[in-house]
């Protein structure tokens, strides 16, 4: 439990900053832009207030919904770790497992 939790720590902070990084390659290329170019062009016709992405994949919104399922993701991944090594130790007690005699000649 404690390997699995620590492994699942690793992989949960590994993935906030893949999704920060993501997100940086994103918005250096100008893709956030463009989206607010072609939807300012589709909806500009009502009078509204202009359509802006990032009021809904700003870089702080991406990191909070990061971290709230990488929480859940560590939390998952324990448990299911967790149960797994249960499931192999008592199927190993009920078989038997391999039994392997080491010698010193």
């Amino acid at each position: 439990m404690k390997v699995s939790f620590l492994l699942s720590v690793a992989i949960g902070i590994a993935g906030v900053v893949m999704v920060v990084v993501l997100w940086m390659v994103l918005k250096s290329m100008g893709l956030f832009d463009m989206v607010n170019e072609i939807a300012s062009k589709m909806f500009s016709a009502d009078g509204s207030a202009p359509f802006d992405i990032m009021d809904y994949v700003g870089l702080p919104r991406v990191i909070s919904l990061s971290i709230v399922i990488g929480v859940i993701d560590v939390i998952l991944i324990t448990a299911i770790a967790t149960l797994g090594a249960f499931l192999y130790n008592v199927s190993a007690a009920l078989v038997g497992g391999v039994q392997m005699t080491l010698t010193d000649d």
